[in-house]
């Protein structure tokens, strides 16, 4: 007896969202990485300020 071909594809289907759902992480970090760069622009206190913003989006990544 041969497979169906749509259950074929159940494991594929399966990890393409697994795949979607780990890149989402990405997107979300991707406000707090623009923001990092907008704050490092500042001369003096930028650093200061984009510190705690790149660790939590290395925290979300």
């Amino acid at each position: 007896m041969r497979t169906s071909f749509p259950r074929r594809l159940v494991p594929v289907a399966v990890l393409i969202a697994v795949a979607m759902g780990l890149t989402g992480c990405g997107v979300v970090a991707f406000p707090v990485r623009v923001t990092s760069a907008t704050a490092k622009i500042v001369p003096v206190a930028g650093d200061v300020v984009a510190y705690p913003l790149d660790k939590t989006a290395d925290a979300i990544d």
